[in-house]
């Protein structure tokens, strides 16, 4: 079965490179989201398999978004994709909950296996 993910980046540039490569990868993409309120709302809608999710976004941050999902799903398998620089916050999103995280600008291969070791592939 291909598992289902939520991509959510306040950048569509980035939505779209990320979905490019999961879909290559055999990866259904769920949905996207480009903020962490609309991403809660689909987290319930869609039920994915994993979250992809970026921290610095408006309205609802990632970090905020990581622990309301939680709280919905604690088994919920989310990765963090946040652009260097943001170590304290990646560290706050491992905190929160978050499985794993890749930096930005990413190489294809490290955020597949990032999900595969995530998903337990």
């Amino acid at each position: 079965m291909r598992a289902k993910i939520l991509i959510v980046d306040d950048a569509a540039f980035m939505r779209m490179m990320l979905s490019d490569i999961l879909v290559e990868k055999g990866y259904e993409i769920a949905g996207e989201a480009e903020d962490g309120g609309k991403a809660l709302r689909l987290y319930k809608e869609l039920k994915p398999d994993l979250v992809t999710m970026d921290i610095v976004m408006p309205e609802v941050g990632g970090i905020e978004s990581i622990r309301e999902i939680l709280k919905i799903d604690p088994e919920a398998k989310i990765l963090v994709v946040s652009a260097l620089g943001q170590q304290a916050l990646v560290k706050e999103a491992i905190d929160a909950g978050a499985k794993g995280f890749v930096v930005k600008p990413f190489q294809p291969e490290k955020v597949t296996e990032e999900i595969e070791k995530i998903l337990g592939g």
